[in-house]
C-alpha cells in the first residue's frame, strides 16, 4: 500500500506542477489555435480555385518572360546597332512581360494569403529548416572511433519537443479545486477566472494577451493575479474594467478592484464577494471601542483622538451615524471637551448635554473667537522641549466638530449690514473662517483639534472644504462620494491611481480612511450610532471661557444640565459682561471690548439688544449709559 500512496503523491505533485505551467503556455496555445482556425476558414473551394487560376496566369507570364528574353538575345545577335528596330522591339517586349510577371506575382501572393497553407505544414517546414541541417551536421561531425555526435540533432529535436509540449500544456485542462466554502456565485466567478475559460474567451472582449491565475478565496473575496503581455500595463488593464466584468459575468453592484501587481507586467483582480467584517457587531458605542472594522483584513480600525480630520460623505452615506462614535469618545474623558458647530442644528441639539454647541451665526462667531483666544493663551504655556501642552481636567483637549462645512463657509460670506444713526451694524462675519483657519494651522499644539465634515468635498465657490483648512488635515475619511473628482479632493491627486475610489463605496456605513503614506484603500464597516444613542449618553461638563480667569484655573467647566438655578444665575453671558462694563464706566464700544475681551462685533450686537430692552441707553452725543440713569 505504501507504493500506492507514494504513486498518488507523485501524481498529485506532477499535476500541480503542470497546473502551474498551464497559464504560461496558454497564450501560445490560444494564439496557435486562433491562427489555425483563421487558416482553416480561409481554405475554401472558392479561394482554392482563385489560387489555381492565379498560378496558371503567373506561370504563363513567366513563360512569356522566358520567350521575351530569348527574342532579345536573338535581336542582339542579328543586329549590331543598339538602336536598331529589332533590338528596340525586343526590349519593349521584355519590359512588357516583366511588368506582367510583377502584376501576376502580386495577384498570386494575394491568392496564397487568401488560401494559406495549414499551420501544421508551416510548422513542419519551419522545423525542417533546422532539423535537416542539424542531422547532417551530426553525421558530418561523427567519427568512426567515437559515438555519433548528437548535439546538433538533439538541439533541433529539443526545439520541436518544446513546441509540441507548449501546445499540449496550453490546451491542458488544469485540475482546478474549488473551495468547498465558496458560494455558488464565487464558484462561478472562480471558474471564469481560470485560464482554461479566460484565454479562449478573452479575445472577444479585447483582452487577448492577459492570463489570470486561478482565483484564491480570502476573507474579503476572490483574488486573482493577471500576467500581462507587452501590449498591456496595469493602467490600461484597469481601463478595461467593463470588459472584465462582462467576461466574468459579475453583478454590476459587485465591488471589483483592479490594482497593480507585484511586477510591472502584473495586475491583481479582487472581487469583494464577502467581507472580513461580516458578523461583527458595530451597533452602539462604548469607550475605547474601534471606529470600524477593515473588511479586507478583519482588523479593528482605531481613530486616535488629537488628530485633525476631514470626514466627507454624500447624503445618505451614513456620515452622521459614523461620526458620532468619534464625538462620543472626544467628550467622554475628564480631560476632553467637545464643541459642535452645526448651522443646520439637527446634529448639534443631540449633543447639548455634553458639548458646547453653536448654531446661529452669532453663536458660531462667539465660540470661534473664544477658541482663538484660548489657543493663544495655551500656546504661551507650551513648555520648552514639547510640541503640545499637557492636557488635564483644568485644561482639557478641545475637539471642535464642524458640521456642515459648506454651510459654515456660506455663513461666513454673509454680507455685513452697515450701521448708521448710532447703530453699530453687523460684525465682520468673515472672521468665522479666519478663526477656523487659524485653529487648523496653529491650534494642534494647544490641543484644540478641528474635525471638518461635509457632504460636498469640493473647493469651488459652492464647495464644503476651505483650501487652507484642507492643507492642515492629517486624517482623511470618506464614505460614499458622488464622483471620482471628489475622491481626489479628499484623498489627494493620486487617489485614482492608488485605489482610493470612495465614489464606488456602497451605502450606508462603509468608509475609507487615509491616515498616512502606508494606509491601504480598504473599505471599512463603520460603527453605527443613532441620535437616540447620543441622547442616552450621560451628561458631561461643557467648555466655556470665563471673563477673567485666575492663572491657576484657566477654564470654567459648566455642566449646565446639573447646575441648580441659584448657581447658574452666577454664570455670566456676553450680554451680562457688556452691561457690567457700562455700569463700571465704559462708554464706547472700544472701551467695552478692551475691558471684557469680547470682539467689537459681538459687543455691538449685545449693545443693540440691551438698548432694545432698555437696560442701556445712548445720550445725544452717542455715549453709552446704564438704563437706570434715564430716570
Amino acid at each position: 500500500m505504501d507504493w500506492k500512496k507514494a504513486w498518488s503523491t507523485t501524481t498529485d505533485t506532477t499535476n500541480t506542477a503542470l497546473d502551474v505551467l498551464v497559464p504560461m503556455c496558454a497564450p501560445l496555445a490560444a494564439r496557435w489555435d486562433r491562427e489555425a482556425e483563421r487558416r482553416t476558414l480561409l481554405r475554401t473551394p472558392e479561394n482554392l480555385t482563385a489560387l489555381l487560376k492565379a498560378q496558371r496566369v503567373h506561370n504563363a507570364a513567366m513563360s512569356n518572360l522566358r520567350v521575351a528574353k530569348s527574342l532579345r538575345e536573338k535581336a542582339r545577335a542579328s543586329s549590331s546597332g543598339l538602336l536598331s528596330k529589332e533590338r528596340r522591339a525586343a526590349r519593349a517586349a521584355l519590359r512588357a512581360t516583366r511588368a506582367d510577371v510583377k502584376a501576376t506575382g502580386s495577384g498570386l501572393a494575394i491568392a496564397r494569403r487568401n488560401y494559406p497553407a495549414t499551420l501544421t505544414s508551416v510548422a513542419v517546414k519551419a522545423h525542417a529548416v533546422h532539423a535537416v541541417p542539424g542531422g547532417l551536421a551530426s553525421w558530418l561531425m561523427s567519427e568512426t572511433s567515437h559515438a555519433l555526435t548528437l548535439w546538433p540533432a538533439s538541439v533541433s529535436a529539443g526545439l520541436i519537443g518544446l513546441n509540441v509540449a507548449g501546445l499540449w500544456l496550453g490546451r491542458r485542462q488544469p485540475s482546478v479545486l474549488l473551495d468547498d466554502g465558496m458560494t455558488a456565485e464565487e464558484q462561478r466567478l472562480a471558474s471564469r477566472l481560470d485560464p482554461s475559460f479566460w484565454v479562449p474567451n478573452a479575445d472577444a472582449r479585447g483582452l487577448s494577451g492577459t492570463v489570470p491565475t486561478p482565483a484564491k478565496l480570502t476573507p474579503a473575496g476572490l483574488v486573482s493575479h493577471v500576467r500581462l503581455d507587452g501590449r498591456w500595463t496595469p493602467k490600461t488593464f484597469r481601463a478595461k474594467s467593463d470588459e472584465i466584468r462582462a467576461l466574468l459575468g459579475a453583478r454590476t453592484d459587485l465591488r471589483m478592484e483592479i490594482t497593480s501587481g507585484s511586477h510591472g507586467d502584473r495586475a491583481t483582480i479582487t472581487l469583494r464577494t464577502r467581507s472580513a467584517a461580516d458578523g461583527v457587531d458595530l451597533s452602539g458605542w462604548k469607550p475605547g471601542e474601534p471606529w470600524g472594522v477593515d473588511t479586507v483584513t478583519g482588523e479593528p480600525v482605531m481613530v486616535p483622538l488629537g488628530r485633525r480630520m476631514l470626514i466627507a460623505g454624500t447624503s445618505g452615506s451614513g456620515k452622521s451615524w459614523s461620526t458620532r462614535a468619534l464625538l462620543a469618545e472626544a467628550s467622554e474623558a475628564p480631560d476632553h471637551r467637545l464643541v459642535v458647530i452645526d448651522p443646520k442644528r439637527v446634529e448639534a441639539i443631540n449633543w447639548e448635554h455634553r458639548a458646547r454647541t453653536a448654531i446661529t451665526i452669532d453663536e458660531v462667531l462667539d465660540v470661534t473667537d473664544e477658541l482663538v483666544v484660548e489657543m493663544h493663551e495655551r500656546l504661551a504655556l507650551v513648555p520648552r522641549g514639547r510640541d503640545t501642552i499637557e492636557i488635564s481636567e483644568e485644561r482639557p483637549r478641545i475637539t471642535v466638530f464642524v458640521d456642515e462645512g459648506a454651510e459654515v463657509i456660506t455663513m461666513a460670506r454673509k454680507k455685513r449690514a452697515k450701521g448708521g444713526d448710532g447703530e453699530p451694524g453687523d460684525p465682520d462675519w468673515s472672521q468665522i473662517m479666519e478663526n477656523l483657519g487659524t485653529l487648523a494651522r496653529m491650534a494642534r499644539a494647544a490641543e484644540i483639534i478641528l474635525i471638518w465634515a461635509t457632504q460636498k468635498p469640493t473647493m469651488d465657490a459652492k464647495g464644503g472644504i476651505d483650501p487652507q483648512i484642507s492643507g492642515q488635515i492629517t486624517y482623511r475619511a470618506a464614505l460614499a462620494l458622488s464622483t471620482s473628482s471628489e475622491s481626489r479632493v479628499v484623498f489627494g491627486e493620486d487617489a485614482t491611481e492608488k485605489g482610493w475610489h470612495a465614489h464606488e463605496l456602497p451605502m450606508p456605513g462603509v468608509a475609507m480612511l487615509r491616515s498616512g503614506p502606508k494606509a491601504k484603500p480598504h473599505p471599512i464597516n463603520t460603527r453605527a450610532f443613532s441620535p437616540a444613542d447620543v441622547i442616552a449618553l450621560p451628561d458631561r461638563p461643557v467648555w466655556q471661557r470665563e471673563v477673567s480667569r485666575p492663572s491657576a484655573s484657566p477654564l470654567r467647566l459648566v455642566k449646565e444640565a446639573a447646575i441648580p438655578a441659584a448657581a447658574s444665575a452666577g454664570a455670566e453671558t456676553n450680554r451680562d459682561r457688556v452691561l457690567r462694563a457700562v455700569e463700571g464706566g465704559a462708554r464706547t464700544v472700544r472701551d467695552i471690548a478692551d475691558r471684557t475681551g469680547i470682539n467689537k462685533g459681538t459687543v455691538s450686537r449685545e449693545i443693540k439688544a440691551l438698548t432694545t430692552t432698555g437696560s442701556l441707553r445712548k445720550s445725544d452725543d452717542g455715549v453709552l449709559l446704564p438704563g437706570r440713569e434715564a430716570a
